[in-house]
């Protein structure tokens, strides 16, 4: 895929979290890596439903702008992406977002580590709430390094989620995946609570992820113990 192509994938995809309430005023941040070890990454204090190609910034791994419009700078949390990029090199896109359901998840202090439905067992698998950091600092990279070896999808304490992919398009199908299956398991607790899928069936699903090419990590079955 060309600059200019990975320019437009980023602004539908901006479009897009916005249109579905998953971003407010000037929340949330994306980032690609580039064939050359570069990224390209939205800009800070811009709404994701004004994001245009012109005012995306290139950036290496330190965070130094390379292009870009004179006046925008990267988003405080670009630290958190590329802690992502160093330590996943089979990371190709990154997505940081507050949709409502993940998010209350990730408020209430409660890990996604439910295995009720059956495509976040494969795709997913059991989502963890990552420490409390201050939004800027070094706090939030370094309280999400521990889970990015064996997880995809994150929950932020207090704050939203993340997710990663070997491309752009894989990071925003999970944080779909993820925020879909956060709201129906709100419903399900509404209705009197959720039922776990049997553990041999749970395995069964994991396995079919290399049937159906699946990438990124999986932690297997797993419980959290809740904050």
């Amino acid at each position: 895929m060309n600059l200019d192509s990975i320019k437009q994938e980023i602004c539908g995809i901006c479009h897009k979290m916005w249109q579905l309430g998953w971003v407010a005023a000037n929340d949330g941040n994306v980032s690609a890596r580039l064939a050359d070890g570069t990224f390209l990454v939205t800009p800070t204090g811009i709404s994701k439903s004004f994001i245009t190609p012109e005012k995306l910034l290139q950036i290496d791994a330190s965070g130094k702008v390379l292009a870009g419009q004179e006046g925008y700078r990267p988003s405080s949390e670009i630290k958190m992406h590329l802690r992502c990029y160093e330590k996943r090199p089979d990371v190709g896109g990154v997505i940081h977002a507050h949709p409502p359901g993940a998010t209350g998840f990730a408020v209430a202090h409660r890990a996604m580590d439910m295995y009720n439905m059956i495509e976040t067992v494969a795709v997913l698998g059991a989502v963890p709430l990552t420490p409390y950091g201050t939004p800027s600092t070094s706090e939030v990279p370094d309280a999400i390094e521990p889970y990015l070896d064996r997880h995809d999808a994150l929950l932020l304490e207090n704050h939203g989620a993340l997710t990663v992919g070997s491309d752009l398009l894989t990071a925003y199908y999970r944080m779909e995946s993820l925020e879909l299956w956060a709201k129906i398991t709100i419903n399900a607790i509404i209705l009197g609570g959720t039922r776990d899928i049997s553990r041999e069936n749970i395995q069964k699903l994991i396995d079919l992820r290399e049937y159906y090419g699946v990438t990124g990590r999986h932690p297997g079955y797993v419980k959290y113990e809740q904050a």
